[in-house]
């Protein structure tokens, strides 16, 4: 309860003072942060990855101009937090955080394929993400946005999942895939 209390609170902050309801993708943007504030990347990747904290979309953003807004100025590990947009799933190696845009459902495969020893953190939005080996997916109930998590999918990639985020999931999955 209080991670969730915590998300709200960071998620709002980094969002614009906004007295309407903030939209999907702020809402989503500002998960995106949270998530790598409780996810631990082995040490050897967070050294080698270089001197800031990359955030990537692969696909078609659907962010736009909101997930730079929101992570703006925002650091992760003591690195600055870069977005960089993605064509091919070959560049997301050098990314810590992926959202795999839905654009990409029917590559979704050889996508988790090219970054299966990577250690990088999937996150998305595309039905059935986490039952066909992503790490993160973001789900609608009712008019919330929560999201369902694959342990075993980040297990195998080294990364350690906070028992606090585990806590806060819609679902946890121990299983890494179910099918495609």
């Amino acid at each position: 309860m209080a991670l969730a209390v915590a998300l709200v609170l960071v998620g709002a902050s980094c969002l614009n003072a906004q007295q309407s309801k903030p939209t999907e993708y702020q809402v989503k943007a500002a998960y995106l942060y949270n998530f790598g504030r409780f996810v631990k990347w082995p040490a050897g990747i967070a050294a080698g990855k270089g001197d800031s904290f990359p955030v990537c979309v692969l696909g078609r953003d659907p962010f736009g101009s909101i997930l730079d807004s929101t992570l703006a100025g925002e650091a992760l590990e003591g690195k600055p937090v870069v977005i960089r947009r993605i064509a091919r799933p070959q560049d997301a190696a050098d990314c810590r955080i992926l959202f795999v845009s839905s654009t990409e459902e029917h590559h979704l495969k050889e996508i988790l394929a090219a970054i299966d020893q990577a250690s990088v953190l999937t996150v998305s939005d595309i039905p059935g993400f986490s039952r066909r080996g992503g790490m993160i997916q973001f789900v609608v109930e009712g008019d919330r946005i929560r999201f369902e998590i694959n342990l075993a999918t980040a297990e195998s990639a080294k990364l350690v999942l906070s028992s606090e985020l585990l806590k806060v999931a819609a679902a946890v999955r121990r299983n890494a895939r179910s099918g495609d």
